[in-house]
């Protein structure tokens, strides 16, 4: 067992005898920030050149649009500026953006090693206990390391990324097996909403290009035949229960909270009521991840930016909210909007085509559904949970090795 010493800063607790603390802004040179760029010159081409922005560990971008942009050295690290913070180890010769700051190490310095610290002491020091926008290179610079000599610095380095890589490939099988239930609770629902659940039943052509065949018995009007928009303003600002979409669920949120982008009135949003079908109809020609339709389950106001409808007939809404997320998740909006944010107004959205099985099937489909996606979720949020788990040992293991509180032998 080594001697220890108290190093004086609560994140790191005790080092071995031989090491000292510093300060970030001590180990490099310089730093700068990134360039500009725009998205529409982003590409997955692997033979063009690598760069960094914040969000992704590395998109590829064509470098001939971009003679004059900086370009990263052996011994550098990028440092996230926005969003949540993160230490990147690029290669050489790698791009960044606008949203990333490039610092040079001191050459009795390892990359890596440094990286190890600073990722932990980021987190432990700034933000576990203050909610920051922007990473300046002040903030990074604050940061207080704990530093073995260079030799001890490249062996914890190499050890942790051995480690390191073994952990992130069991993330990555464990993320793999949750994109597949994902992708199978999104063919279980499609399957139910399109074709029934009687495998014998006879079909016809639906009219519908995304659609295909359908039971015989079941019909198709446009969505305005079963819903209306439901337009009632918040006008005295009496209503605060505050709801959001948010990947594909309205979920209740803080009127209060000093967090996110909310308005300092909420005069304007919508009175919304249970069994309520939301739209989020912006912006379809750029984000066609998020999910756009949710049900609400309970009375309360929402941005007027979302269309809200409301049932007009004697019918399921929550079927056709399951049928509302099997066209989004086939991407059957994106092709529906218009203007410069591609848009889509109820007027339009409205026009879309959907189907109508009897009332009983309709109900059926929704007690099949609703059991069949709480036994595939139940399933996810266990592989959650053990990513969640396999990352704080992660982070762990890493906390035990750049503090010396565990020897690499």
């Amino acid at each position: 067992m080594r001697e220890m010493k108290d190093s004086g800063i609560e994140w790191i607790g005790d080092i071995p005898q031989t090491w000292i603390v510093k300060k970030f802004k001590y180990t490099h040179r310089n730093s700068n920030v990134g360039e500009s760029i725009d998205k529409e010159y982003w590409t997955n081409n692997e033979k063009e050149t690598i760069f960094y922005t914040a969000g992704a560990n590395s998109i590829y971008c064509s470098y001939k649009l971009f003679p004059v942009w900086k370009y990263t050295t052996v011994n550098d690290l990028l440092l996230a500026r926005n969003g949540t913070p993160y230490v990147y180890f690029p290669y050489s010769n790698s791009m960044y953006t606008d949203h990333i700051i490039r610092v040079s190490l001191n050459n009795e310095y390892c990359k890596k090693y440094i990286g190890y610290c600073l990722q932990q002491s980021i987190y432990s020091e700034v933000v576990d206990s203050v909610s920051i926008a922007t990473w300046s290179i002040s903030i990074w610079d604050k940061q207080s390391l704990p530093i073995p000599p260079f030799k001890e610095q490249q062996l914890i380095a190499t050890f942790l990324d051995k480690k390191c890589s073994e952990i992130d490939t069991l993330i990555s099988d464990i993320q793999q097996q949750i994109e597949t239930l994902e992708q199978y609770k999104r063919s279980v629902i499609t399957e139910a909403v399109t074709k029934g659940l009687n495998p014998d039943v006879e079909m016809r052509d639906s009219g519908i290009e995304w659609i295909g065949k359908i039971p015989k018995h079941w019909i198709t009007h446009p969505l305005y035949y079963y819903f209306g928009e439901r337009k009632n303003k918040n006008a005295l600002g009496l209503e605060t229960n505050l709801l959001s979409l948010s990947y594909g669920k309205i979920i209740r949120k803080d009127i209060n909270s000093n967090g996110g982008l909310l308005p300092e009135s909420f005069n304007t949003y919508n009175i919304v009521e249970k069994d309520d079908i939301i739209i989020r109809p912006t912006d379809l020609q750029n984000d066609k991840r998020s999910l756009r339709t949710g049900i609400v389950r309970e009375h309360g106001i929402i941005t007027s930016a979302y269309i809200a409808m409301k049932a007009i007939k004697a019918i399921s809404p929550e079927y056709f909210h399951y049928l509302l997320h099997a066209y989004d998740v086939m991407k059957v909006f994106y092709n529906m909007g218009n203007g410069v944010r591609q848009g889509l107004n109820f007027s339009e959205f409205s026009r879309l085509m959907v189907l109508e099985p009897p009332i009983e099937e309709q109900n059926a489909i929704v007690l099949f559904l609703s059991e069949k996606c709480s036994e595939i979720d139940l399933a996810i949020a266990e592989k959650r949970q053990q990513i969640e788990t396999i990352e704080e040992y992660k982070k762990s293991l890493i906390f035990e090795y750049v503090t010396g509180k565990k020897e690499v032998i």
